[in-house]
Protein backbone atom coordinates (compact mmCIF):
# COMPACT_ATOMS: atom_id res chain seq x y z
CA UNK A 1 0.00 0.00 0.00
CA UNK A 2 1.07 3.62 -0.46
CA UNK A 3 2.55 5.19 2.67
CA UNK A 4 0.88 8.60 3.09
CA UNK A 5 3.05 11.53 4.15
CA UNK A 6 1.03 11.83 7.36
CA UNK A 7 2.44 8.52 8.58
CA UNK A 8 5.77 10.25 9.18
CA UNK A 9 4.02 12.10 11.97
CA UNK A 10 2.64 8.85 13.38
CA UNK A 11 6.09 7.29 13.40
CA UNK A 12 7.51 10.30 15.25
CA UNK A 13 4.74 10.38 17.82
CA UNK A 14 4.02 6.70 18.38
CA UNK A 15 7.05 5.97 20.52
CA UNK A 16 6.43 8.88 22.86
CA UNK A 17 2.66 9.04 23.04
CA UNK A 18 1.28 5.56 22.23
CA UNK A 19 -1.36 4.47 24.73
CA UNK A 20 -0.57 1.19 26.46
CA UNK A 21 -2.88 -1.73 25.88
CA UNK A 22 -5.27 -2.09 28.79
CA UNK A 23 -5.83 -5.22 30.81
CA UNK A 24 -8.92 -7.14 29.76
CA UNK A 25 -11.28 -9.26 31.78
CA UNK A 26 -12.08 -11.51 28.84
CA UNK A 27 -10.66 -14.82 27.71
CA UNK A 28 -6.94 -15.30 27.10
CA UNK A 29 -6.10 -14.13 23.61
CA UNK A 30 -8.27 -11.02 23.77
CA UNK A 31 -5.89 -8.95 25.89
CA UNK A 32 -3.56 -7.91 23.08
CA UNK A 33 -0.33 -9.52 21.93
CA UNK A 34 2.79 -9.09 19.82
CA UNK A 35 3.02 -10.94 16.50
CA UNK A 36 6.19 -12.98 16.89
CA UNK A 37 6.45 -14.62 13.45
CA UNK A 38 9.35 -12.99 11.50
CA UNK A 39 7.51 -13.79 8.26
CA UNK A 40 4.71 -11.38 9.20
CA UNK A 41 6.12 -7.90 8.62
CA UNK A 42 3.12 -6.16 7.03
CA UNK A 43 0.10 -7.40 8.98
CA UNK A 44 -2.70 -5.60 7.19
CA UNK A 45 -5.86 -7.43 8.24
CA UNK A 46 -7.13 -9.12 11.39
CA UNK A 47 -10.11 -11.38 12.10
CA UNK A 48 -11.01 -13.42 15.18
CA UNK A 49 -11.57 -17.10 14.60
CA UNK A 50 -15.00 -18.37 15.66
CA UNK A 51 -13.88 -21.98 15.43
CA UNK A 52 -10.70 -21.59 17.49
CA UNK A 53 -11.26 -19.12 20.37
CA UNK A 54 -8.34 -16.81 21.05
CA UNK A 55 -6.87 -17.28 17.56
CA UNK A 56 -6.65 -14.42 15.04
CA UNK A 57 -6.19 -14.65 11.29
CA UNK A 58 -3.84 -12.20 9.60
CA UNK A 59 -1.81 -11.80 6.41
CA UNK A 60 0.89 -9.66 4.88
CA UNK A 61 0.06 -6.69 2.70
CA UNK A 62 2.01 -7.65 -0.42
CA UNK A 63 5.09 -9.47 -1.75
CA UNK A 64 4.40 -12.53 0.38
CA UNK A 65 2.28 -15.00 -1.56
CA UNK A 66 -1.11 -16.68 -1.08
CA UNK A 67 -0.74 -17.14 2.69
CA UNK A 68 -2.92 -16.74 5.76
CA UNK A 69 -1.50 -16.96 9.28
CA UNK A 70 -3.33 -18.15 12.40
CA UNK A 71 -1.84 -16.39 15.42
CA UNK A 72 -2.44 -17.47 19.02
CA UNK A 73 -3.60 -14.37 20.87
CA UNK A 74 -2.26 -15.72 24.16
CA UNK A 75 1.34 -16.05 22.95
CA UNK A 76 1.59 -14.15 19.66
CA UNK A 77 2.98 -17.27 18.01
CA UNK A 78 1.83 -18.57 14.63
CA UNK A 79 0.00 -21.88 15.02
CA UNK A 80 -0.80 -22.45 11.33
CA UNK A 81 0.01 -21.07 7.91
CA UNK A 82 -2.47 -21.71 5.13
CA UNK A 83 -1.40 -21.74 1.50
CA UNK A 84 -4.30 -20.82 -0.78
CA UNK A 85 -4.71 -22.62 -4.10
CA UNK A 86 -7.27 -22.14 -6.86
CA UNK A 87 -6.50 -18.42 -7.14
CA UNK A 88 -4.06 -16.28 -9.10
CA UNK A 89 -1.09 -14.42 -7.63
CA UNK A 90 -2.32 -12.03 -4.91
CA UNK A 91 -1.69 -8.37 -5.74
CA UNK A 92 -2.44 -6.21 -2.67
CA UNK A 93 -4.16 -8.13 0.14
CA UNK A 94 -5.62 -5.70 2.66
CA UNK A 95 -8.35 -7.37 4.71
CA UNK A 96 -9.71 -10.60 6.15
CA UNK A 97 -13.16 -11.34 7.56
CA UNK A 98 -14.96 -14.41 8.92
CA UNK A 99 -18.50 -15.00 7.71
CA UNK A 100 -21.26 -17.49 8.55
CA UNK A 101 -20.34 -21.15 8.71
CA UNK A 102 -16.72 -20.36 9.58
CA UNK A 103 -15.98 -19.21 6.06
CA UNK A 104 -12.93 -16.94 5.71
CA UNK A 105 -12.98 -14.09 3.18
CA UNK A 106 -9.76 -12.41 2.07
CA UNK A 107 -9.83 -9.01 0.40
CA UNK A 108 -7.22 -8.53 -2.34
CA UNK A 109 -8.68 -5.05 -2.77
CA UNK A 110 -5.81 -2.58 -2.43
CA UNK A 111 -4.87 -0.40 -5.37
CA UNK A 112 -1.37 1.02 -5.17
CA UNK A 113 -1.97 2.89 -8.42
CA UNK A 114 -4.55 5.15 -6.79
CA UNK A 115 -7.70 3.49 -8.09
CA UNK A 116 -6.85 2.34 -11.59
CA UNK A 117 -7.09 -1.47 -11.44
CA UNK A 118 -10.08 -2.52 -13.61
CA UNK A 119 -10.99 -5.14 -11.01
CA UNK A 120 -9.92 -6.56 -7.64
CA UNK A 121 -10.52 -9.92 -5.96
CA UNK A 122 -12.09 -11.58 -2.94
CA UNK A 123 -11.04 -15.11 -1.95
CA UNK A 124 -13.28 -17.43 0.10
CA UNK A 125 -12.17 -20.58 1.91
CA UNK A 126 -13.37 -22.82 4.74
CA UNK A 127 -11.67 -22.30 8.09
CA UNK A 128 -9.76 -25.51 8.86
CA UNK A 129 -10.98 -27.52 11.83
CA UNK A 130 -7.38 -28.40 12.67
CA UNK A 131 -4.73 -25.69 13.04
CA UNK A 132 -1.60 -26.82 11.21
CA UNK A 133 0.33 -25.76 8.13
CA UNK A 134 -1.72 -26.91 5.16
CA UNK A 135 -2.94 -26.13 1.67
CA UNK A 136 -6.56 -25.02 1.27
CA UNK A 137 -8.45 -24.51 -1.95
CA UNK A 138 -10.15 -21.13 -2.21
CA UNK A 139 -12.80 -19.65 -4.48
CA UNK A 140 -11.85 -16.46 -6.30
CA UNK A 141 -14.39 -13.70 -7.00
CA UNK A 142 -13.79 -10.82 -9.40
CA UNK A 143 -14.98 -7.48 -7.97
CA UNK A 144 -15.72 -4.17 -9.70
CA UNK A 145 -17.39 -0.97 -8.49
CA UNK A 146 -20.45 0.63 -10.04
CA UNK A 147 -18.80 4.07 -10.02
CA UNK A 148 -15.30 3.18 -11.15
CA UNK A 149 -12.07 1.79 -9.76
CA UNK A 150 -10.88 2.84 -6.32
CA UNK A 151 -8.45 2.01 -3.55
CA UNK A 152 -9.82 0.11 -0.54
CA UNK A 153 -8.48 -1.64 2.55
CA UNK A 154 -11.68 -2.64 4.39
CA UNK A 155 -13.65 -5.81 3.63
CA UNK A 156 -16.37 -7.02 6.01
CA UNK A 157 -18.74 -9.95 5.69
CA UNK A 158 -21.96 -9.82 7.69
CA UNK A 159 -21.89 -12.66 10.25
CA UNK A 160 -25.60 -13.43 9.77
CA UNK A 161 -26.37 -12.80 6.09
CA UNK A 162 -22.95 -13.57 4.61
CA UNK A 163 -23.13 -10.50 2.39
CA UNK A 164 -19.81 -8.81 1.60
CA UNK A 165 -19.13 -5.07 1.94
CA UNK A 166 -16.13 -2.89 1.08
CA UNK A 167 -15.24 0.59 2.35
CA UNK A 168 -13.09 2.62 0.00
CA UNK A 169 -10.11 4.57 1.31
CA UNK A 170 -10.29 8.33 0.84
CA UNK A 171 -8.63 10.97 3.00
CA UNK A 172 -11.79 13.08 2.98
CA UNK A 173 -14.02 10.09 3.81
CA UNK A 174 -15.37 7.28 1.69
CA UNK A 175 -18.41 5.06 1.23
CA UNK A 176 -19.69 1.66 2.25
CA UNK A 177 -20.11 -0.49 -0.86
CA UNK A 178 -22.52 -3.43 -0.90
CA UNK A 179 -21.85 -6.55 -2.91
CA UNK A 180 -24.49 -8.83 -4.44
CA UNK A 181 -26.54 -11.04 -2.14
CA UNK A 182 -24.36 -13.96 -3.21
CA UNK A 183 -20.93 -13.69 -4.76
CA UNK A 184 -20.51 -15.41 -8.10
CA UNK A 185 -17.32 -17.18 -9.17
CA UNK A 186 -18.28 -16.62 -12.82
CA UNK A 187 -18.49 -13.09 -14.16
CA UNK A 188 -17.99 -9.90 -12.16
CA UNK A 189 -19.47 -8.94 -8.82
CA UNK A 190 -20.48 -5.29 -8.85
CA UNK A 191 -20.31 -3.40 -5.53
CA UNK A 192 -22.49 -0.28 -5.15
CA UNK A 193 -22.24 2.61 -2.65
CA UNK A 194 -25.00 2.61 -0.03
CA UNK A 195 -23.79 4.88 2.80
CA UNK A 196 -21.07 7.48 3.50
CA UNK A 197 -18.30 6.66 5.98
CA UNK A 198 -16.74 9.67 7.70
CA UNK A 199 -13.21 8.34 7.91
CA UNK A 200 -10.02 7.66 5.99
CA UNK A 201 -10.65 3.95 6.51
CA UNK A 202 -7.88 1.36 6.79
CA UNK A 203 -10.06 -1.51 8.12
CA UNK A 204 -13.46 -2.37 9.54
CA UNK A 205 -15.16 -5.18 11.48
CA UNK A 206 -18.65 -6.37 12.31
CA UNK A 207 -19.55 -7.26 15.88
CA UNK A 208 -20.31 -11.00 16.20
CA UNK A 209 -24.06 -10.31 16.33
CA UNK A 210 -23.88 -8.14 13.20
CA UNK A 211 -25.46 -5.12 14.89
CA UNK A 212 -22.38 -2.91 15.09
CA UNK A 213 -19.76 -1.86 12.56
CA UNK A 214 -16.37 -0.58 13.76
CA UNK A 215 -14.28 1.41 11.27
CA UNK A 216 -10.71 2.48 11.98
CA UNK A 217 -8.25 4.86 10.34
CA UNK A 218 -4.65 5.78 11.04
CA UNK A 219 -5.50 8.20 13.85
CA UNK A 220 -8.98 7.28 15.06
CA UNK A 221 -12.16 5.34 14.51
CA UNK A 222 -15.96 5.43 14.47
CA UNK A 223 -18.55 2.86 15.49
CA UNK A 224 -21.91 2.65 13.76
CA UNK A 225 -25.17 0.87 14.42
CA UNK A 226 -25.54 -1.36 11.37
CA UNK A 227 -29.25 -0.67 10.96
CA UNK A 228 -29.59 -2.90 7.89
CA UNK A 229 -26.81 -1.02 6.09
CA UNK A 230 -28.30 2.41 6.81
CA UNK A 231 -25.43 3.37 9.07
CA UNK A 232 -26.22 5.28 12.25
CA UNK A 233 -23.19 6.89 13.83
CA UNK A 234 -22.92 6.10 17.54
CA UNK A 235 -19.59 7.59 18.57
CA UNK A 236 -15.83 7.53 18.36
CA UNK A 237 -13.63 4.55 19.08
CA UNK A 238 -10.72 4.45 21.51
CA UNK A 239 -8.05 3.69 18.90
CA UNK A 240 -4.43 3.43 20.07
CA UNK A 241 -1.87 5.55 18.27
CA UNK A 242 0.18 3.03 16.30
CA UNK A 243 3.10 3.26 13.92
CA UNK A 244 0.89 2.35 10.96
CA UNK A 245 -2.58 1.36 12.12
CA UNK A 246 -3.95 -1.08 9.57
CA UNK A 247 -6.43 -3.50 11.12
CA UNK A 248 -9.28 -4.00 13.56
CA UNK A 249 -11.27 -7.02 14.75
CA UNK A 250 -13.87 -7.73 17.40
CA UNK A 251 -12.93 -10.54 19.73
CA UNK A 252 -15.03 -13.66 19.17
CA UNK A 253 -17.22 -12.82 22.17
CA UNK A 254 -17.67 -9.20 21.08
CA UNK A 255 -16.31 -7.73 24.31
CA UNK A 256 -13.07 -6.30 22.91
CA UNK A 257 -11.74 -4.56 19.84
CA UNK A 258 -8.25 -5.58 18.73
CA UNK A 259 -6.16 -3.09 16.75
CA UNK A 260 -3.14 -4.12 14.66
CA UNK A 261 -0.29 -2.37 12.88
CA UNK A 262 2.26 -3.14 10.21
CA UNK A 263 5.91 -3.77 11.04
CA UNK A 264 8.08 -6.58 12.36
CA UNK A 265 6.93 -7.83 15.78
CA UNK A 266 3.98 -5.48 15.58
CA UNK A 267 1.70 -5.05 18.57
CA UNK A 268 -2.00 -5.90 18.53
CA UNK A 269 -3.62 -3.72 21.17
CA UNK A 270 -6.90 -4.43 22.96
CA UNK A 271 -9.61 -1.97 23.92
CA UNK A 272 -13.07 -2.43 25.39
CA UNK A 273 -15.72 -2.60 22.67
CA UNK A 274 -18.37 0.13 22.72
CA UNK A 275 -21.79 -0.61 24.20
CA UNK A 276 -24.46 -1.84 21.86
CA UNK A 277 -27.08 0.90 22.12
CA UNK A 278 -25.82 3.53 24.52
CA UNK A 279 -24.06 5.59 21.86
CA UNK A 280 -20.85 5.83 23.88
CA UNK A 281 -17.43 4.44 23.06
CA UNK A 282 -15.99 2.74 26.12
CA UNK A 283 -12.36 3.51 26.83
CA UNK A 284 -10.25 1.73 29.39
CA UNK A 285 -7.62 4.41 28.94
CA UNK A 286 -9.92 7.32 29.44
CA UNK A 287 -10.65 9.36 26.49
CA UNK A 288 -12.99 8.96 23.60
CA UNK A 289 -16.07 11.08 23.80
CA UNK A 290 -19.31 10.49 21.96
CA UNK A 291 -20.27 12.36 18.84
CA UNK A 292 -18.67 13.56 15.67
CA UNK A 293 -15.37 15.36 15.67
CA UNK A 294 -14.74 18.40 13.54
CA UNK A 295 -12.73 16.49 10.96
CA UNK A 296 -14.86 13.36 10.96
CA UNK A 297 -12.10 11.28 12.54
CA UNK A 298 -12.07 9.56 15.90
CA UNK A 299 -10.19 10.14 19.14
CA UNK A 300 -7.21 8.34 20.57
CA UNK A 301 -7.93 6.49 23.81
CA UNK A 302 -5.64 6.82 26.78
CA UNK A 303 -3.90 10.00 25.58
CA UNK A 304 -4.29 13.29 27.44
CA UNK A 305 -5.81 16.38 25.86
CA UNK A 306 -2.53 18.28 25.91
CA UNK A 307 -0.77 15.45 24.10
CA UNK A 308 -3.49 15.29 21.48
CA UNK A 309 -3.23 19.01 20.84
CA UNK A 310 0.54 18.77 20.45
CA UNK A 311 0.18 15.75 18.18
CA UNK A 312 -2.41 17.54 16.07
CA UNK A 313 -0.09 20.51 15.60
CA UNK A 314 2.77 18.28 14.46
CA UNK A 315 0.54 16.26 12.12
CA UNK A 316 -1.01 19.40 10.66
CA UNK A 317 2.40 20.95 10.06
CA UNK A 318 3.72 17.83 8.34
CA UNK A 319 0.59 17.46 6.24
CA UNK A 320 0.83 21.08 5.19
CA UNK A 321 4.46 20.65 4.22
CA UNK A 322 3.60 17.53 2.25
CA UNK A 323 0.85 19.32 0.32
CA UNK A 324 3.17 22.26 -0.34
CA UNK A 325 5.78 19.91 -1.78
CA UNK A 326 3.21 18.20 -3.97
CA UNK A 327 2.17 21.55 -5.45
CA UNK A 328 5.74 22.33 -6.54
Amino acid sequence: MRRPFALLAAALLAGAFAAPASAADGDAGNDGFTIEDPRITESSGLAASRLHPGVYWTHNDSDDGPYLYAVDGATGETVARLTLTGIGAPRDVEAVSVGPGNRIFVGDIGDNLGGTWPYVWIYELPEPKELRDQTVRATQYVVTYSDGARDAESLVVHPKTGRAYIIDKKEEGGHLYEGPAELSASGRNVFRPIAPVELWATDAAFSPDGRQLAVRGYFGGIHYAWNGGKLQRKGRLSVPLQRQGESVSYSADGSRLLYGSEGARSAVESREAPGGDDGKASSSGGGAENGKSADGDGGEGGIGTGTLVAAAVVVAALLGLGRLRRRR
